[in-house]
């Protein structure tokens, strides 16, 4: 958006991890999360997530008008989709399927549908450098969509051989960033066994998501500026007081003059 004689106006899309519990256990705050994302990535049940979980994010999602996304992972509860795996390719890709076509059963029961594909933790990290697995999830995103009309968006790293691999099967490419992960000088995420690799302090959150969406630079850990173009700002739901904290984001991304605004 460019207003007369102005400079473009930036826009960037708010997302969260959400319905990331299982049976009794809880972890994230879906509904107050969802009274400020605008899309949201709902677990699948392969790391996180259950029936009448993703069912009931579903419904509160459509009643608050927040996109839906399939967060789909490595078949992995137990580590919760955050251990390196190797699958087979043919499987990634039947799994990846099954997760999205699970979701959608529950957003069109509500109304909606699942507007877009995010791969979670392991399988996220991993498609950005292994193309045999990047091209296996793409493989699953088409296999889900089936005939229908409306190809599914994919949100993952710019730069990634996700998004090289989704763009040469004719998908929509969404680029994301994380306002509260610590990034490489190659604009890469630092593995979580590392130290520092999870940003803690709100305040600094805060400002790296107004970088990222007006400025388009993010610090990186050996404290370089890195260029960082993204349509779309991740805040973990299972980060403490993920919620007040994506409210202060959101509260500083307006003041700082961004529109936040859903990609899909």
């Amino acid at each position: 958006m460019t207003p007369p004689g102005g400079a473009p106006v930036p826009v960037v899309d708010l997302n969260a991890d959400l319905g990331e519990g299982f049976g009794r256990w809880t972890l994230t705050d879906d509904d107050a999360l969802l009274s400020v994302v605008t899309s949201a990535n709902v677990a699948c049940g392969f790391h996180a997530g259950d029936p009448t979980t993703m069912r009931r994010v579903c419904e509160a999602a459509a009643e608050r008008g927040v996109r839906i996304g399939a967060h789909v992972s490595y078949r992995d509860l137990t580590g919760f989709g955050r251990r390196a795996m190797d699958v087979p390719p043919d499987e990634l890709a039947d799994e990846v399927a099954y997760q999205i076509g699970a979701l959608q059963v529950f957003a069109r029961a509500a109304g909606a549908h699942v507007a877009y594909v995010k791969p979670h933790g392991a399988l996220y990290n991993r498609a950005v450098h292994d193309e045999e697995q990047a091209e296996a999830v793409v493989r699953g995103v088409r296999l889900a969509m089936g005939a229908q009309e409306r190809a599914l968006p994919v949100l993952g790293l710019p730069g990634s051989r996700l998004h090289e691999a989704a763009g040469r099967a004719g998908l929509p490419v969404v680029a994301e960033a994380f306002a509260d992960r610590a990034y490489t000088p190659h604009g890469t995420l630092v593995p979580r066994r590392e130290p520092d690799a999870v940003v803690h302090d709100p305040d600094a959150v805060v400002h790296r998501s107004v970088a990222i969406a007006r400025d388009g630079e993010v610090t990186a850990r050996t404290g370089d500026r890195i260029r960082l173009r993204a349509r779309s700002l991740c805040v973990h739901g299972d980060t403490p007081g993920a919620a007040d904290l994506a409210r202060r984001v959101r509260t500083a991304l307006w003041t700082a003059g961004v529109r936040v605004e859903a990609f899909a």
